[in-house]
């Protein structure tokens, strides 16, 4: 097998759609094998038809059991593991007085709690295998603020400081710790937020307009960073936060 991963074994958190899913596409095609964790099982057999000879795992990220098990799982069929990306995600457009406690903790949970247990559960098998990669994907709006997403843009910029935090701690055994922070992305996600606006193009419309080069990402592009993060030729690379974001947290 020839590739930029050839013979790696990653978990990829969130693989089922989205980046997720392009990320998972893209690190089969560069050689490695994976395991795929969502909770969207439907969409998990998707991915499992498209890519056949990996491995898929239903759970919830924010769920500490499902993730343990996830992780050892992953281990017992792929016999170790080499890297992790942590891609799962949830948003929450709300005003501050509209937004409840659980709306809180949800999107923590998800977000920030989440990538955390994953991180904490895969940390002694990446140790094991000498070194590795952790990719977390946070958010331009980690970065710079967006109203009305209080608690998404806390648990991204959270996110961002806790893979710096466990870069520094992770770089006596060879791992490398490292988070992209995406703008705008075509996904379920982005459209669902666009389709509940009263008028959709018009939000759409506004969402452009704050990117620099004037448009809507596509998951690939995001993916390739996630690659490059993942793999040799970014050796050096650690405890950063690379924007992804088509210049909106400069624009």
């Amino acid at each position: 097998m020839s590739g930029a991963l050839a013979g790696r074994r990653i978990l990829i958190a969130g693989a089922a759609k989205g980046i997720g899913r392009a990320t998972a596409e893209r690190f089969v095609g560069e050689g490695a094998r994976i395991a795929a964790f969502d909770r969207d099982e439907q969409a998990l057999s998707a991915l499992a038809a498209a890519l056949p000879g990996n491995v898929t795992l239903p759970g919830d990220v924010a769920d500490p059991a499902a993730v343990a098990t996830a992780v050892q799982a992953a281990v017992s069929a792929l016999g170790g593991l080499d890297g992790v990306v942590n891609a799962a995600g949830i948003d929450l457009l709300a005003d501050i007085e509209a937004m409840t406690l659980a709306d809180w903790q949800h999107v923590i949970a998800v977000n920030l709690t989440g990538p955390v247990l994953v991180m904490q559960a895969a940390y002694p098998y990446l140790k094991a295998a000498g070194g590795g990669t952790i990719v977390n994907v946070s958010s331009a709006a980690g970065l710079s603020p967006l109203a009305r997403r209080t608690a998404y843009c806390a648990s991204k910029a959270g996110l961002q400081m806790a893979s710096k935090a466990l870069a520094i701690e992770a770089a006596a055994f060879g791992i490398r710790v490292n988070a992209v922070c995406p703008g705008a992305v075509e996904t379920d996600l982005f459209r669902s937020s666009i389709d509940a606006a009263a008028d959709p193009q018009a939000a759409y419309e506004a969402v452009r307009a704050r990117y620099a080069l004037q448009r809507v990402a596509e998951p690939a592009e995001i993916a390739a960073a996630i690659l490059w993060l993942t793999g040799d030729d970014s050796s050096y690379v650690t405890g950063t936060s690379i924007a992804v974001d088509g210049g909106r947290t400069f624009h």
